[in-house]
Order: C-alpha cells, then structure tokens, then sequence
C-alpha cells in the first residue's frame, strides 16, 4: 500500500501543477502590448493585417473600364490626355469671279479678282496680243468702258484651241463677261446694268457665245451647196 500511495503522489503534483502554468500564462499575456503589424496598425484579435496600396484592386477582380459620359471620346474616357483645341484662323475672303469665251472651238477662261488693274493673257500683258492686227478687237471692251473700270480689278485670261482669229474673239468675250460679273456680285447692279447695256449696244457678241459653225462639204460638189457643173449631151 506504502508503495502504491508513493506512486500517486508525483501525478498529484503534476496535476495541481498545471493549473497554476496556465494562470501565469494568462498574467503574462495580459501584461505584454500587442505586436503592431507592418505599415504601424495594431493588431486586432491577434491577426496582423496587411496594409493595401491605393488604387490597387485584386488580382481577383479585373478593372472595368468607365463608360465614356455625353460628348466625352473614348480616349478621354480610357484616361489619355486631351488634346488642346487650336483656334481657327478666320479665312480671308477673296473677292473673285470665273468666266469664260467660246469662238468656235477656241475656248478662254478669265479669272478676275479684286487688284490694281492687270489684265493678262497667257502671261504676258494684253497690249502684246498677236496678231498685231486684231488687237484692237481684244481692247474694244476696255475702250468702250474706260479704262477707271478697271483699275481696281485684276483679269488673268488662258486662252487654248481654234485658230489666231478664234482666239481672239473668245478672249474679248471673256474680258466682257468678266467687267459685268465681277460688277453683279460685288459693286452695284445698276452698275452693272450700265456697263451690259453699253457692250450689248456696240456688239451682241461681246456677251452672248456665237454659236455659228461652218457647214461640212458634200459629195457632188465642190462645197457645202455648190455643186459641179452638169451637161446633158
């Protein structure tokens, strides 16, 4: 029995032991600070948290791109940096007008604008016009109206196809037409109608086209109509 009672008296003092451990952990744990977690937050419930950086989302989670808002481009939307609207320039209006000549297969084409009074054909001055016959025809429109009509326009006249004579006639059509538009558009009208009514007096076709084409030959005669001499016998 002496044996026996020696045997349980060390498990009794572990026993008793134990109790007493744990109380002691349990002061220890209560006097000790909490550990902070990375980043200086303390911890809370004993876990340490992590500290997120800003704007970071979850791998988790994919961004969603923002809907582009009213009159907003996509690339405004999607965070490129906006362009800087550029002003305009105001564009400097022109004062010009296009006309044009026929004789026959000769065609011109004369461009007036506002200027200091230079009148041109195919580059060179229109008092150098050939043939030097037929000059005059090419001045009559400047010698009908005066030459103060003039001086504040410029008329650059091309002139291509048809013969010497054509040519001629379809630039003095074009000078014409171009003085009465130019007038229409940009100076008066009863000017304009002051200026028609002197080149129509002295010659219809300094505005109106010509539109007479020389008759094609026929067989059995030597021309349009003529025809060869016939003889019976």
């Amino acid at each position: 029995m002496s044996a026996q009672q020696g045997q349980s008296q060390p498990a009794a003092t572990t026993t008793a032991a134990q109790p007493a451990a744990k109380t002691q952990a349990a002061q220890g744990a209560k006097g000790q600070r909490p550990a902070k977690a990375q980043g200086g937050a303390p911890r809370q419930g004993g876990a340490a948290k992590t500290v997120k950086p800003a704007g970071v989302r979850p791998a988790g989670k994919p961004q969603q791109a923002k809907p582009a808002a009213q009159g907003q481009s996509a690339a405004a939307a999607a965070g490129a940096p906006l362009k800087k609207k550029t002003k305009r320039k105001k564009k400097v209006v022109i004062k010009s007008v296009q006309t044009f000549g026929k004789k026959k297969s000769a065609i011109a084409v004369a461009y007036t604008c506002e200027g200091v009074g230079l009148l041109k054909v195919n580059g060179s001055p229109i008092e150098l016009v050939e043939p030097q016959v037929l000059r005059y025809k090419v001045l009559e429109p400047i010698l009908l109206l005066g030459r103060e009509r003039f001086a504040k326009i410029d008329i650059r006249i091309q002139v291509q196809g048809g013969g010497h004579v054509s040519q001629i006639y379809a630039i003095r059509q074009a000078l014409a037409k171009a003085v009465v538009a130019y007038y229409q558009k940009y100076v008066d009208e009863s000017e304009k109608q002051k200026i028609k009514d002197i080149l129509m007096d002295y010659d219809r076709s300094l505005l109106a086209i010509d539109a007479r084409r020389c008759e094609p030959k026929k067989f059995g005669g030597r021309g349009a109509r003529a025809r060869f001499q016939k003889s019976y016998r």
